[in-house]
């Protein structure tokens, strides 16, 4: 008996073939050149067209997909014991005819502080003028993708879920339908309530020395969470919503580190930043979009149920149609709750 090389795939459980297709593509940025990190302006875009998505036939709806925190593309070939990928499963929703035929965009907004809340920042790049400027041109031109910003949605979790919230308010001339899975909203929930730990960490583990914390996390054989997690958190997401205006390319801390006491005005830099916040100044915007989907786990460990809850309650308020979805769950292994958020959004955006 002897082994024989077999053509194609292994097939399951270790790769599907797909019914559509997968482009990997590797892009040059002219934004992202020279950001304030020194971060690569070459950068993977994953590009997946539905089966019926033919360059010969009509346009289809497009929805660009975020990551969260710590993301970055290749992740989304990474799969977990007995689960499809999140490509497979949306192959397999087109496949079995639940979803209109659409173009689903994959997009990094990786930076080396582990994400960039795809916004523009001094102290981290252009991700959001990136993500409107250069991908969703970059697509349309090479894809079967129906024109306008009508047809056009934006999804995501966590960090790439607040994306998803936010891009539309700041850019509703790109996008004109979202969903987020327990994105980062209602800051007095989900960020608030861990800077004391931060503070506590900063002193008892790097002597209260931010050197000190940076230098070990770059000499770090692996990247230990509960290590430097929490305090990369807040330097990253301080560096997204609150960069410093006396020194652009650093962080303004919405804490002192010696004590944990806030910092009110810095804190209100990232309160501005909160899509509950944000929504009354853009409120027009929201009002236009096609679709507004809404989903958290009960037991998301951020609370950021409370958030999608308070960011729904909001959209109440401005008469903003929208649906929520609390479902039993807690912050992870939300893939699966994928494909029927990008299937509301084609739908509407068809």
């Amino acid at each position: 008996m002897a082994l024989r090389i077999h053509d194609g795939p292994a097939g399951s459980p270790w790769e599907l073939p797909l019914a559509g297709t997968l482009d990997r593509i590797t892009v040059h940025s002219e934004l992202l050149e020279g950001n304030p990190l020194g971060d690569p302006a070459l950068r993977p875009l994953y590009v997946y067209r539905s089966p019926g998505a033919s360059d010969t036939g009509p346009g289809v709806p497009s929805v660009y997909l975020l990551q969260g925190f710590t993301g970055q593309l290749d992740m989304w070939s990474g799969r977990s014991a007995f689960e499809p990928t999140l490509v497979e499963r949306l192959d397999a929703m087109f496949a079995a005819g639940e979803c209109p035929d659409a173009v689903i965009v994959l997009v990094d907004a990786w930076t080396s502080l582990g994400g960039s809340q795809f916004l523009n920042s001094t102290a981290t790049g252009r991700y959001l003028d990136y993500l409107c400027d250069e991908v969703v041109p970059f697509v349309d031109e090479r894809y079967p993708t129906m024109a306008g910003r009508d047809h056009r949605g934006v999804t995501g979790k966590s960090s790439g879920g607040y994306g998803a919230m936010v891009a539309p308010m700041l850019r509703p001339d790109v996008f004109g339908a979202l969903a987020s899975h327990a994105g980062d909203a209602l800051f007095d929930a989900c960020y608030l309530p861990g800077f004391p730990a931060v503070a506590r960490q900063l002193r008892d583990q790097f002597d209260g020395s931010w050197e000190r914390f940076h230098a070990q996390l770059a000499a770090s054989p692996r990247f230990d969470h509960g290590r430097f997690g929490g305090p990369l958190e807040l330097w990253a997401y301080a560096c997204a919503y609150s960069p410093n205006p006396d020194r652009p390319t650093e962080p303004a801390l919405p804490i002192e580190i010696a004590t944990g006491r806030l910092r009110e005005d810095v804190w209100q830099r990232w309160l501005e930043r909160d899509p509950v916040r944000m929504a009354p100044a853009h409120a027009d915007a929201l009002r236009s979009l096609r679709r507004v989907y809404l989903d958290a786990g009960r037991g998301d460990e951020y609370f950021l149920d409370l958030g999608a809850t308070a960011f729904a309650a909001e959209l109440d308020r401005l008469g903003v149609r929208h649906t929520l979805e609390l479902f039993d769950g807690g912050h992870g292994g939300l893939t699966y709750r994928y494909p029927n958020a990008i299937r509301e959004l084609v739908t509407a955006l068809g």
